[in-house]
């Protein structure tokens, strides 16, 4: 049955000011089913504070054996590590 049902990856943020964490997926008919199989599976011990759920079918990822031309390009942006900056001695310590 769970073979019919869509596919859910649940997001849990453990407080506010924290970001949402994958930590698992869930079958569903729909989006409210989502939540409520989410929060009766990931939640039970009171974790959380907010939970998404994402259909797996609307999420896109990158290829891990395309890795090199996905992320080398950053590499050649030295201006974007913070060693590119010298902090002044009166900032103290970063």
């Amino acid at each position: 049955m769970t073979d019919e049902m869509p596919l859910w990856e649940v997001f849990i943020r453990p407080r506010n000011g924290l970001a949402h964490k994958h930590v698992g997926s869930v079958h569903a008919a729909d989006a409210t089913l989502a939540l409520d199989a989410a929060r009766d599976v990931y939640t039970r011990r009171g974790e959380g504070n907010s939970i998404w759920v994402v259909p797996s079918a609307a999420i896109t990822a990158s290829d891990p054996e395309h890795a090199d031309e996905t992320f080398d390009p950053t590499a050649d942006k030295i201006y974007r590590h913070p060693t590119f900056y010298e902090i002044p001695e009166d900032v103290g310590h970063m």
